[in-house]
């Protein structure tokens, strides 16, 4: 019978800690897939526009970003535990991966966001309706300006 040595537990806690993030990567992927696909079926099938096609992709690769983190600190992990160099170089790979998706997805939700200023109508355009609500509504906005 073998003796558990201070580099041996480090090392069966180190694996137990991967492997649980690596879990949890697998199913962000896996619950993410999952809502995309429903999101864009009821898109597709409620016809609800570009628009919300448009903001089911940026949700899906903030997922996949995030997955990528937990996937990130499980190599990061796994590389202080043994070194190898094909743990470094996936460790890198996933690394560079996880901030050219950030950079990308970061750039295209702001570029929705120009073309949802540019497209949104001003509050002004909008039609008036006469009613209680509506004037009380417009005094408080008109009171918090003030």
């Amino acid at each position: 019978m073998g003796y558990l040595t201070h580099e041996r537990v480090l090392g069966l806690i180190g694996e137990l800690v991967v492997t649980a993030l690596d879990t949890i990567a697998l199913l962000v992927i896996a619950v993410a897939t999952i809502e995309v696909s429903i999101n864009l079926v009821c898109a597709a099938i409620k016809a609800l526009g570009n628009h919300q096609a448009r903001t089911v992709w940026p949700r899906y690769a903030r997922w996949l970003v995030a997955a990528l983190t937990f996937q990130l600190a499980a190599d990061i992990l796994e590389s202080s535990v043994t070194t190898s160099w094909q743990t470094i170089g996936r460790l890198g790979a996933i690394a560079v991966i996880r901030t050219f998706l950030d950079h990308f997805i970061e750039r295209d939700l702001e570029q929705q966001r120009r073309e949802d200023d540019a497209c949104a109508p001003s509050e002004q355009a909008q039609p008036r309706h006469t009613n209680v609500a509506t004037l009380e509504t417009s005094a408080a906005r008109h009171a918090k300006r003030k």
